[in-house]
């Protein structure tokens, strides 16, 4: 608690002419028999490889061994035990959308206004896509890629009139998300389940709609996610990738700078991160797919107020006694968000966006 404490109060110092707002009433997630359960299933299907696509995990298993001196199977269990840990404090704060808002330059969202802003993300994200909202022609099956507790999800089967299956490696984000559609009168359209988005447990071309909303950077394998997103959308669907990359390289450059790979590498142990990619990497990646229509924007200064109100957010006493009682795993991801900020504030880290279409035929 010494060290979370004297931590935190280095990070209030670089914020502390920004106030306060967090009003809203806290959520415990107990270990229920429905998360034993979902733990169990997901546990049965790495062990028997029964999935749709389990010829792929395998695949994927083999590809990549080690990421950043973790196994793959470390890196997973890690990311769900961080959510498992985190997601209820999230939401007592910042509500059901797991990302970042988009701030207009223009002024339209307020700074104040953060849940509005993760609204506008959505939004902007479709817009910048193209999706239609023409009743005959808007996307009628989605799949949710890291699904948190499956704000995008219900927020598109509203919007659309859609189905929604979302998938997440944590078992309480899995459960939340259920509850939560079930409450909003979608149970019979929004779905939830334990997987993984190398090994989709879908069947080939289901999705007129693939949404992955700032899950790809904590992808092992790049190349096996980018394939599964297209394996499972359907002729003529869109995809829409909102993510964390590095810079581009230049074309004199190899790799990225030894002091910018040690930023990065704070962020990945905290995160439960792999190695980063640019978003030139993710748009060749596609290209190799003959994914068409492909489109890239950095929208970095749209997000900007984002970490900055997070950071501010933990200052409250109802922050910083929910930190101290979600866990380890949540209170190192907080201590290092700073490190965010540094990182887009030297133009390392980019928001970036990434939108394709798969051939119609």
């Amino acid at each position: 608690m010494t060290t979370a404490a004297t931590a935190i109060s280095y990070n209030r110092d670089i914020l502390s002419n920004q106030s306060s707002r967090s009003h809203l009433r806290s959520h415990h997630y107990p270990r229920t028999s429905t998360h034993r359960r979902l733990e169990y299933s997901f546990a049965g299907r790495r062990r028997e490889g029964k999935t749709r696509a389990g010829s792929v995990r395998a695949e994927s298993a083999g590809v990549v061994e080690m990421v950043k001196g973790r196994t793959t199977e470390e890196l997973k269990k890690g990311i769900a035990e961080l959510y498992d840990e985190s997601s209820g404090v999230w939401e007592d704060i910042w509500g059901e959308h797991m990302h970042h808002g988009y701030y207009p330059q223009d002024g339209v969202v307020s700074l104040d206004d953060h849940r509005g802003a993760q609204i506008t993300m959505i939004e902007e994200a479709l817009r910048f896509a193209g999706v239609s909202d023409d009743p005959n022609k808007r996307p009628r099956s989605i799949v949710d890629v890291g699904c948190g507790i499956g704000g995008s999800s219900r927020y598109l089967a509203k919007k659309y009139g859609a189905s929604c299956q979302g998938i997440t490696l944590s078992p309480v984000q899995a459960q939340r998300a259920q509850a939560l559609a079930d409450a909003q009168g979608l149970a019979d359209r929004v779905r939830f389940q334990v997987a993984d988005a190398l090994a989709q447990p879908f069947p080939d071309g289901k999705f007129d709609l693939v949404w992955s909303m700032e899950s790809g950077e904590h992808m092992p394998d790049k190349k096996m996610f980018v394939s599964e997103l297209a394996r499972v959308a359907a002729p003529g669907a869109t995809i829409i990738i909102v993510t964390w990359c590095h810079r581009d390289l230049s074309p004199s450059e190899e790799t990225l700078r030894p002091e910018e790979k040690r930023l990065l590498d704070k962020i990945c142990d905290s995160y439960y991160l792999p190695d980063w990619c640019s978003t030139a990497d993710y748009v060749k990646l596609l290209q190799s797919l003959s994914l068409q229509d492909i489109k890239s924007a950095d929208w970095s200064q749209y997000v900007a107020p984002f970490w900055p109100a997070v950071i501010q957010s933990a200052f409250t006493w109802k922050g910083l006694t929910s930190l101290l009682r979600s866990g380890w795993k949540t209170i190192r991801g907080a201590l290092v968000m700073p490190l965010m900020i540094e990182g887009y504030k030297k133009d390392l880290i980019k928001f970036s966006v990434i939108t394709c279409r798969k051939p119609a035929s």
